[in-house]
C-alpha cells in the first residue's frame, strides 16, 4: 500500500514541472496571437486607449472598444456592440499589417443603463474576443446627475 502512495506522489512531481511564461495562455481566443489586447475606454490617444473601464456613469457619454490584432493581414475584423443581448452596432475593419490597432465607440443614451457588450469576429465570422461593461446611474452626491432618468428594469 505505501508503494502505491508513493509511487503517486512521484508521478505528480514529475508532471507539475514549473509551467515557462511561454507554455502559460490565459484565453484561448489569444492562443493564436490575433488578439494582443482589448478593452473597453473613455478615450483614446496616440491610437492607444488611456483607462480600462467595466463600469460607467454619467457624465461618461460614449465609450471606446480598443483592440491590438495580431497577424490578422489581409482579413477583416468586426467589432459588434451590445446592449442587453440585442446588436446596436457594427464596426468592420480591414487589417493591412501584421500589428494592428482599431476601435470603435458606442454613444451612451441616459436611458441605456445595463450590461454592454463588443464581440470582435474575424472576417468569416468567428468569434474571436467578447468583453462586457456596465451602464449605470450616477451615484447620489456624485458630481454628475441625471435628472428625470428611469433606469431600465
Amino acid at each position: 500500500m505505501k508503494r502505491l502512495v508513493y509511487f503517486g506522489l512521484v508521478t505528480f512531481c514529475l508532471w507539475s514541472a514549473p509551467i515557462t511564461a511561454q507554455d502559460q495562455v490565459s484565453d484561448p481566443a489569444t492562443a493564436d496571437g490575433r488578439i494582443a489586447r482589448a478593452q473597453f475606454t473613455t478615450k483614446i490617444v496616440n491610437r492607444e486607449p488611456v483607462d480600462r473601464v467595466l463600469v460607467v456613469s454619467p457624465p461618461v457619454e460614449e465609450v471606446f472598444f480598443f483592440t491590438d490584432l495580431r497577424h490578422m493581414e489581409g482579413d477583416t475584423a468586426t467589432h459588434s456592440w451590445r446592449y442587453r443581448g440585442e446588436l446596436i452596432s457594427q464596426v468592420s475593419f480591414d487589417v493591412e499589417g501584421p500589428r494592428w490597432r482599431v476601435y470603435s465607440k458606442v454613444r451612451l443614451e441616459p436611458y441605456q443603463f445595463g450590461d454592454w457588450s463588443v464581440t470582435v469576429t474575424d472576417g468569416s465570422g468567428w468569434p474571436l474576443y467578447t468583453e462586457l461593461f456596465r451602464f449605470e446611474p450616477a451615484q447620489a452626491g456624485a458630481n454628475a446627475s441625471v435628472e428625470g432618468v428611469k433606469p431600465l428594469e
